[in-house]
């Protein structure tokens, strides 16, 4: 039996996995699909707010202020790649700038560090490709922007460093109270455990309602992107926010922390929790919409598209915390923006909570640290030679766009909770994710699959169970 059993392995569960592996705990992870950071961590904004719009006394003000003043430090000791550029709230002459001076009072009550109004004049030397019509905008210094693959990826590995147990394809299809435990039925055979937390996403809900009177209704938000190519990553350096509004924060244009610019997201209500398609009415939206805060964003440099969904609440706050007629059983629920942002204070937060009702000790043994993949281009020539020396398969490019090596892809393959799939490689290395969007290197990483796992062509897949690439010989269909 386990003392633990999380729901799900994306952003939340994973920093939640991580923190409760501090302490001597038998614990495991269930995830529906094949790899961690499968669901809304792999699709939102990836930025880090600063905390200013989270309405003062909620837990999205308070854990995204603490949320954002441990990330730095988690990016130290887990290597990944994190930001500090600042965020920008724009206002514009038609608009009613007494709402910047609102959130700048907001900034003070939730404290946010540093946030102050900055005129035109001063705007135009910060970011000079603002829109015209912009005359003044809230200024927030610690704003960042991260990666938010490699931030989940790294608490999940590092969760898994120290004991704690990951069973991938594995659906939660119901929850039994048994005696003084539980019994988790999945589509793999049953679990049992002392303790769950419920950190499922847009499918939080569900769980939830299986157990508790407490009935939760998760409302799926849909938000599309567009992504530009690296050539149009520095029009903008700092995170450009508008004004926001009951559906959020509107649409941002932003630098990555991998160099490309991104605008988005779109905010719309939706009843499919499996609805991440991009519809043609929503990224047509982007391009007038960012202009309004943004001018001349090169949109014919535009290479991908996406959409995810973020897991809102009907009351609108974060649901955290033991359910009061479920001994046991903690949601980590309703987790929109700032989840990401939240993350590393919600997984202290749950930790703690499960850790005391069960009366956990502290692991004396736990490691906090984590290396990611040696990325050569952060290397000098010289340890960059000395490094294909030693490996040659560092200097055998595969993708051209990324300059993504070969001993990249091995490393995201063998290492920790390895990569399994195209997408798997692709969120560990970026290998795809450039101008030409996996074109060119899927059939080499398709090899590298087969050899390395070992696996069969057939069985290689982009990402689920149902996305396989190689159907059949061609002079065979």
């Amino acid at each position: 039996m386990y003392d633990v059993a999380i729901v799900g392995a994306g952003v939340i569960g994973s920093a939640i996995a991580r923190e409760l592996s501090k302490f001597r705990v038998n614990a495991c992870v269930i995830e529906r699909e094949t790899d961690v950071c499968e669901g809304t961590s792999k699709a939102n904004s990836a930025i880090v707010h600063a905390g200013f719009d989270a309405k003062p006394g909620t837990l999205k003000a308070k854990l995204n202020v603490e949320g954002n003043a441990l990330m730095e430090k988690l990016s130290q000791d887990l290597d990944f790649p994190l930001k500090k550029n600042g965020s920008l709230v724009v206002c514009t002459k038609d608009q009613d700038a007494t709402l910047l001076d609102k959130l700048l009072e907001q900034s003070k009550l939730n404290g946010v560090p540093g946030c102050r109004i900055v005129e035109r004049e001063e705007l135009m030397q910060m970011e000079p490709n603002l829109a015209d019509d912009v005359v003044k905008a809230l200024y927030a210094p610690t704003g960042a922007i991260v990666c938010p693959f490699h931030l989940t990826i790294a608490l999940a590995e590092n969760a898994a460093d120290n004991g704690v147990e990951f069973k991938m394809q594995t659906s939660v299809e119901s929850i039994e109270r048994v005696m003084d435990h539980y019994l988790i039925h999945t589509d793999d055979g049953d679990i049992e455990t002392k303790a769950i937390v419920n950190a499922a996403g847009v499918y939080a809900d569900k769980l939830n309602n299986m157990v508790s009177s407490r009935k939760l209704e998760i409302i799926p938000r849909r938000g599309q992107y567009m992504l530009l190519d690296k050539a149009a990553g520095e029009h903008v350096s700092h995170t450009i926010f508008q004004l926001p509004s009951k559906m959020g924060k509107g649409v941002l244009v932003t630098p990555t922390v991998h160099g490309n610019l991104l605008v988005g997201p779109t905010a719309e209500d939706i009843d499919n929790k499996e609805g991440v398609n991009t519809t043609m009415a929503g990224l047509d939206s982007l391009a007038p919409t960012s202009s309004l805060s943004v001018k001349d964003v090169p949109y014919r440099q535009v290479i991908t598209s996406f959409a995810g969904l973020r897991a809102h609440e009907k009351d609108g706050d974060f649901v955290l915390g033991e359910a009061e007629d479920a001994p046991n059983f903690f949601n980590a629920a309703g987790i929109e923006s700032p989840g990401l942002s939240s993350a590393p204070a919600i997984g202290i937060m749950i930790a703690k909570e499960v850790a005391e009702k069960l009366g956990l000790e502290e692991n004396p043994n736990f490691n906090g640290k984590r290396k990611g993949i040696v990325n050569p281009a952060t290397l000098s020539i010289e340890e960059r030679n000395a490094l294909i020396k030693e490996n040659p398969a560092y200097g055998q490019i595969i993708c051209r766009c990324e300059s993504i090596s070969e001993g990249e892809i091995l490393d995201s393959i063998h290492r920790t909770l390895g990569a399994r799939t195209l997408d798997g490689v692709k969120r560990r290395t970026r290998a795809g994710m450039g101008r030409c969007q996996a074109g060119f290197c899927s059939p080499k990483v398709m090899e590298i699959l087969e050899r390395e796992i070992p696996m069969s062509m057939f069985d290689v897949r982009k990402s689920g169970e149902d996305s396989k690439i190689v159907v059949g010989y061609n002079k065979k269909i």
